[in-house]
Order: C-alpha cells, then sequence, then structure tokens
C-alpha cells in the first residue's frame, strides 16, 4: 500500500492542476483527484506500464463528467460565473496544493467556458502536460486525428476570445498600474483611452455580494460603472488595496476593514489595451483572507 500512496502523491500536484484546469474550481478539483485515489487505491498497479498517463486518464474523464454536471450548475448562477482565484502564497507560507494551477491564467479559465468538455480535456492535457496525440486518444476514446481537430478547435476558439494569454506578468502590471491610477486621480478620460469597444468587464458576486448580473460591454459603459464605484468608495472609510500575484498574474486586491472584498485583474488585447477585466466578490470564492 505505500507503494501504491508513494506513486500517487509523486502526481497529486500535477492532478491538481489538470482538475483546477478542467473545472475553474478548487473544491471541485480536490473532489476529482480523491475519486482518482480511489480508483487508483483499487486497482492492480503490477498491471499499469505508466501511472503517469493512467492516473491522467482516470481524473480527466472524471473531470469531464463533472465539469458536464457544473455546466449545468452554472446556468442557473446568479450573474455571470468566474473561476476561482489563486492567490500565490508569500515566501514564508507552506506550498500551495495548486502550486502548477497557479500558472493558468484567469483569462484562459474563463475563456476556456467556451469549449466543450472534451476540447477543453485535449487543450489542457496537450497544451500545459505536453500529453502526445497518442495519449489524448487513449484518454478520450477516440482517434489520434479526431484528437488533432479537437486541440485545433479549442485553439482557434481561445484566439477568438479577445484577450491575450502570453502577456508578461509585467505588462499585466504596467497596463493595471495605468488604468488603476487614472481612475484614482479622476482622470477618466486617460482610463477610458486604456479601454476599447470591445473591452469586458465580468464581476462575480454568486447573489452574496452586489455585482454586475450581466457583463459591462464597451468601454463607455465599463467605465460608467467604475467611475460610480469610485465615487462611491471616496464616501465610505476602511477600504485599502494592495496588489498580489493571483494566477500568475498581477491583481489588484481591495479590503474592507482589512476583510477581503474584491479581486480585480485584466487581460491586455494585442494592441496593449485593455480587453478583459475580472472582479470577483463572491466571499465563497475568495475564502477568509485577511491583510
Amino acid at each position: 500500500m505505500n507503494m501504491v500512496a508513494n506513486i500517487f502523491e509523486a502526481e497529486r500536484t500535477k492532478l491538481m492542476s489538470l482538475c483546477y484546469r478542467m473545472l475553474g474550481e478548487r473544491a471541485g478539483a480536490e473532489d476529482v483527484v480523491q475519486d482518482t485515489w480511489l480508483k487508483w487505491a483499487a486497482t492492480d498497479i503490477d498491471k499499469i506500464d505508466n501511472p503517469s498517463a493512467w492516473l491522467r486518464r482516470v481524473a480527466t474523464n472524471i473531470a469531464i463528467d463533472t465539469l458536464r454536471s457544473a455546466h449545468r450548475q452554472r446556468e442557473i448562477y446568479v450573474g455571470p460565473w468566474l473561476p476561482e482565484p489563486l492567490i500565490q502564497p508569500g515566501p514564508q507560507e507552506p506550498q500551495h496544493p495548486f502550486e502548477l494551477a497557479q500558472e493558468c491564467e484567469l483569462a484562459l479559465l474563463w475563456a476556456m467556458e467556451r469549449l466543450t468538455e472534451r476540447e477543453r480535456a485535449a487543450f489542457i492535457l496537450r497544451e500545459a502536460f505536453d500529453a502526445s496525440y497518442s495519449e489524448l486518444a487513449g484518454t478520450l476514446g477516440t482517434t489520434e486525428a479526431a484528437c488533432r481537430q479537437l486541440v485545433s478547435r479549442s485553439q482557434k476558439k481561445l484566439q477568438d476570445s479577445g484577450p491575450r494569454f502570453d502577456a508578461t506578468p509585467e505588462e499585466v502590471a504596467e497596463l493595471s498600474q495605468r488604468f488603476f491610477m487614472a481612475i484614482m486621480t479622476e482622470d477618466f478620460d486617460t482610463a477610458l483611452s486604456l479601454l476599447t469597444p470591445h473591452s469586458v468587464a465580468i464581476s462575480d458576486g454568486g447573489a452574496k455580494k452586489r455585482a454586475a448580473r450581466r457583463p459591462l460591454l464597451g468601454g463607455n459603459e465599463i467605465m460608467q460603472v467604475f467611475r460610480t464605484l469610485y465615487e462611491k468608495a471616496k464616501r465610505e472609510q476602511g477600504w485599502t488595496s494592495q496588489m498580489l500575484m493571483v494566477n500568475a498574474n498581477p491583481a489588484i486586491l481591495r479590503y474592507h476593514f482589512g476583510q477581503l472584498d474584491s479581486i480585480t485583474t485584466l487581460a491586455p488585447n494585442q494592441s496593449g489595451k485593455i480587453a478583459w477585466i475580472y472582479i470577483m466578490r463572491n466571499p465563497d470564492k475568495l475564502g477568509l483572507i485577511e491583510q
């Protein structure tokens, strides 16, 4: 049993990353990994030539079934659904259970929602885990040619989504600082100039915190809401903010009397302006993070 457990533990971080990328939820990813462990513990591992590939295959298929159920739940979710953020731990903190998953940008997780479950699995396994088309075929129960089509379709859909997924943290930080500094100094024309008619801002309150019930579309609508929120915050006390790394990119964390109230990050477009803004306010997804 020790050998069985040791092999699984060696793969756990990668499985956590795979399942978080598939589901965009920490608890759901942990449940899938636990279900994968139960199947692994009940299997004769002497008959398995490649434990890593076996575990990825089982976890992927459980995640596909879980994602199908999750999509039905997200259809009745109050307001837009956004993936859960992963805040990078400090140097003195213990290793994060989703260490590898932190490399997955929130913009990419959001964009992957437009993929089918099988397209998402094929894209993640190919791009994030460098799985061969032979492994993809075995995992998804289809041909290598069909897997090539799944990966190609997923790449095309993601390219058409708007945000860039190759922006560096430095680019995101610089654009974020310019945008939020312009708002805080009430230079709203400059802030508006960093947006485009195609910019999208999405906020997730999960019916527990006030948030827009639909995506905000275009610079004018986005700035109208941001300006209103800024004016409201000026009249209240207890607001502080800091920039931290969230899912591999800088994000603004806002606190009200020391309690985390929101996480905001963005993704640029090809011209360096803001394509997409992510605003998480749902306390269930923020966790109990204090300043």
